[in-house]
């Protein structure tokens, strides 16, 4: 659930939107840099960090609305993680960049973590 008077619908679509635009400007960079006969790591990397949000993305929402049906959590709001995925996607590609792979994993890792504590809040999983 969102906020009142949010429609929760448009807020998803624009999120998948932004996701599926930065997905196809990481595969131009990449098709424009072999055209170039030059190599792209940072396209490369891009694209990779977002296949591994937008992946964990429909994973969490398939699960979500599983758990929902089910009557195990009363509450999931798929938007949120999309929110969450952009922000640390756009971090774990920093973090790839600067230190290196295993750093970058973790954020993910973390990132995911993180996102199950949110739903386990939302839920009153941690309620007295």
């Amino acid at each position: 659930m969102l906020a009142a008077g949010v429609p929760g619908a448009r807020l998803t679509r624009v999120t998948l939107a932004a996701l599926a635009l930065l997905a196809l400007a990481g595969g131009g960079a990449v098709a424009l840099a072999r055209l170039r006969g030059t190599g792209s790591p940072r396209a490369s990397l891009l694209l990779s960090v977002l296949a591994q949000w937008l992946g964990a993305y429909v994973l969490w929402t398939f699960a979500g609305g599983l758990l929902l049906a089910a009557g195990v959590i009363g509450r999931y709001d798929a938007t949120l993680f999309g929110l969450l995925a952009l922000a640390l996607g756009f971090w774990q590609y920093r973090v790839r960049r600067q230190v290196g792979r295993d750093a970058a994993v973790l954020v993910f890792l973390s990132g995911q973590l993180a996102w199950l504590v949110v739903i386990l809040v939302q839920n009153g999983f941690f309620a007295r």
